[in-house]
């Protein structure tokens, strides 16, 4: 079977670089499979949970929001957040759920609004996948 070559690039590490069968991720207009031999596409990816399919199993991982560029043979992500679903922690993400919701209530600067808008983001993001793959 045809494979493409699936990297997701944070800030701080290559979280996952391999060959897939396909990838799902959710673009700025919506869900996406995304197969070998797609048609080159940039696009924003949105924060959710991106599956790759290897081996005819499931590789699931929560991502932070970042940019997509699709090519026949590749799918390149960078995002300012990635984990498998098996590493989150999910006490350490409600934990940070629950920082960020009270830091949001006190009175912030713009730009330590948006730092902290993002790590609520993140949490939510890791909290929902986590809960997800338990169903």
């Amino acid at each position: 079977m045809p494979t493409l070559k699936l990297e997701i690039i944070t800030p701080s590490a290559k979280l996952f670089s391999d060959d897939v069968e396909m990838v799902t991720l959710t673009g700025i207009d919506g869900e996406m499979g995304i197969y070998p031999a797609h048609m080159p596409l940039m696009t924003q990816l949105v924060a959710g949970e991106i599956t790759a399919r290897k081996d005819s199993q499931n590789i699931h991982m929560a991502v932070g929001d970042g940019f997509v560029q699709i090519t026949g043979g590749r799918v390149a992500i960078l995002t300012d957040m990635a984990i498998k679903a098996e590493d989150i922690d999910e006490a350490a993400a409600e934990q940070a759920r629950q920082r960020a919701e009270a830091r949001l209530a006190e009175k912030l600067g713009d730009e330590e609004t948006a730092t902290v808008q993002a790590s609520l983001l993140h949490a939510l993001t890791q909290l929902k996948i986590k809960q997800r793959r338990r169903l």
